[in-house]
C-alpha cells in the first residue's frame, strides 16, 4: 500500500487492500485487505469495501454504500448514495453460502442513483444509466436507462449522461457532447 492516497483518521484501511494513487477515502470507512481501489477513486463517509472486490479508476462511492464480495467496477463508474448492493440470492443467517456468491460487474462510466437495489449475479452495460431507487434484477445494456422496482428500461442515455431521442434512421446526437450514436438491433453504439 502506497502513501500518495488519503484516509481519513476515523476511516480503517485494513493491512492488504490495495489504494490507488490520488483516491480519497473519507470519515468512517472500512476496506478490507483484499479490496483492489484504483487511482483517483473517492469513497464516501460511512461505507464498506469487502475483499475481493475492484474499483478501477476514478470510481466514485457516494455515502453509506457497502460493496460486498462479487462486485467488480470498471473506469468511472458512479454509485450514488445509499445504494446496496447484494452477493447471494437466497441468504439465511443460519446457512453458510460464502461459496454461492455471484458476480456483478458495473462497466465503464456507468451510475447508479440513490437508494438503488442491485440484485447480484448481473451485468450493468457500460454508460447505463440507473434511476434512484431501482431495482435491478437483470443485466442492463450499455447506455441504457432503467428505473422502477422491478427495473425497467425507458431510454437511453449519452456517455454523457443525457437522454438520446433516436430518429427513423436510429442516429441520435448528444445534446451536450455532439456526439452521434446509432441504435442498432436494440444495441446503443457511439459512432467516433
Amino acid at each position: 500500500m502506497g502513501t500518495d492516497f488519503y484516509v481519513h483518521e476515523t476511516a480503517v484501511v485494513d493491512a492488504g487492500a490495495s489504494i490507488g494513487s490520488g483516491t480519497r477515502i473519507w470519515h468512517f470507512c472500512h476496506i478490507m485487505p483484499g479490496a483492489v481501489l484504483g487511482p483517483e477513486c473517492n469513497i464516501g463517509q460511512n461505507c464498506f469495501i469487502a475483499n475481493g472486490v475492484t474499483l478501477g479508476r476514478n470510481v466514485k462511492v457516494q455515502n453509506n454504500v457497502s460493496i460486498y464480495e462479487g462486485v467488480d467496477c470498471a473506469d468511472d463508474v458512479f454509485i450514488g448514495p445509499s445504494v446496496v448492493f447484494t452477493n447471494v440470492l437466497n441468504p439465511r443467517s443460519a446457512v453458510n453460502r460464502k461459496d454461492q456468491y455471484r458476480k456483478t460487474h458495473i462497466g465503464t462510466g456507468a451510475s447508479i442513483g440513490a437508494n438503488a437495489t442491485i440484485i447480484c449475479g448481473h451485468n450493468i452495460g457500460s454508460y447505463a444509466f440507473i434511476g434512484a431507487g431501482a431495482v435491478v434484477a437483470h443485466d442492463v445494456p450499455a447506455y441504457a436507462l432503467v428505473v422502477g422496482n422491478p427495473a425497467k428500461q425507458i431510454g437511453w442515455m449519452s456517455a454523457y449522461g443525457q437522454r438520446l431521442v433516436f430518429d427513423e434512421q436510429g442516429t441520435a446526437l448528444c445534446t451536450e457532447s455532439g456526439e452521434r450514436y446509432s441504435l442498432i438491433n436494440n444495441e446503443v453504439i457511439r459512432v467516433e
